[in-house]
């Protein structure tokens, strides 16, 4: 028989396995756990522990329920304190010289710095071509608030001497009230009128009520990617299994294409990211997906990512310079007006 511990959630008794994580032992206890942001449920998106948005108080502490173990005496508390930080594993702070999908394609010249970027751990996706494994899969090291990430990102843009200023990822938006607060405080140390907070996303959970959140907060571009236009596609590239699931992360990420464009066009810059490699995605459905974009608004910005042999999927051949030409033609047939293709010779930009 298996060893049992005995732990107190919420103030009740609960016996439970030895050595199971604090979010099985809340389920177990009849706490709804959710891979999708649920009220009144425990939002465990990327169970590696990069992304913290599953804390919880343990022993007074704030820990994150999916990475740690359950012992003897154990007291969990499900609903943090008022005035506990939010906190998220958050690496890099450097310049960059060719920026995201979110960054405007006139900026993508190359040479100089034109933006500096942190990347945050964890992901609700599982790509088994994930082009950065190992920010995605980060779980260690220490978390930083909103405060001490934001003073991070001013210096370096200070040290860059530039005024836009990034966060990717893994995928920036799973941790809500962190990154809403990191906006806050970045907004607050960089007042001017020439400074620009450039969120990139996979956009499965950027619902519009989180939009409207984010650019109240002072986010003023976003690049969230579209990984598909079928859902069977979309699935192969992010590997989510659950096609329920699947299907409300596909349809949320193209809807906040749609709202950011009817409701924050001349607000927010809008730049849309696709994936592409012809053993992920075909050409034919990569115009679909340019079919469906023109109209949502022909002057949107898309950028094609070409995807390189990386993580689980060392068999992938990056696509050549002569597809990134077709997939160029391709989009711009369609009638979309700012088609950038990343190449291993850098980008072929829109046609002016």
């Amino acid at each position: 028989m298996a060893n049992k511990v005995s732990v107190k959630l919420d103030g009740d008794r609960l016996e439970v396995q030895a050595g199971i994580t604090v979010k099985k032992a809340m389920e177990l206890s009849g706490y709804k756990v959710s891979k999708y942001p649920e009220p009144a449920s425990l939002f465990t998106p990327c169970e590696t522990g990069g992304c913290w948005s599953c804390a919880v108080e343990v022993n007074g502490q704030p820990q994150r329920a999916c990475v740690t173990s359950v012992r003897d005496g154990l007291s969990i508390e499900t609903v943090l304190p008022d005035n506990c930080l939010p906190r998220r594993i958050v690496t890099g702070f450097s310049g960059h010289q060719v920026g995201g999908v979110g960054t405007p394609w006139w900026l993508k010249s190359g040479g100089d710095y034109i933006e500096t970027a942190c990347f945050a751990a964890g992901c609700n996706f599982r790509c088994p071509q994930c082009q950065n494994w190992e920010i995605t899969y980060q779980s260690q090291g220490k978390p930083l608030s909103p405060r001490e990430a934001a003073e991070r990102m001013t210096e370096a843009r200070y040290k860059f001497g530039v005024d836009r200023m990034a966060i990717s990822g893994g995928e920036s938006t799973l941790n809500k009230k962190w990154l809403l607060e990191y906006l806050k405080e970045l907004n607050k140390l960089n007042s001017d009128a020439n400074a620009r907070i450039h969120v990139d996303t996979n956009g499965s959970i950027l619902t519009k009520d989180y939009i409207d959140e984010l650019v109240e907060a002072g986010m003023t571009d976003v690049g969230p990617d579209l990984k598909g236009f079928h859902l069977e596609s979309f699935m192969r590239i992010t590997g989510i299994r659950d096609q329920d699931l699947a299907e409300r992360y596909h349809h949320t990420a193209w809807e906040a294409v749609r709202y950011l464009i009817e409701e924050y066009k001349d607000r927010v810059f809008t730049g849309v990211g696709i994936p592409y490699n012809r053993k992920l995605i075909s050409i034919q459905e990569i115009g679909m997906m340019g079919e469906k974009l023109y109209q949502i608004d022909p002057e949107l910005q898309v950028c094609v990512l070409d995807y390189r042999p990386e993580f689980k999927k060392q068999d992938l051949v990056k696509p050549s310079y002569e597809e990134m030409v077709e997939i160029h033609k391709v989009l711009s047939g369609k009638g979309l007006k700012t088609v950038v293709c990343q190449t291993k010779y850098g980008h072929i930009g829109p046609r002016i």
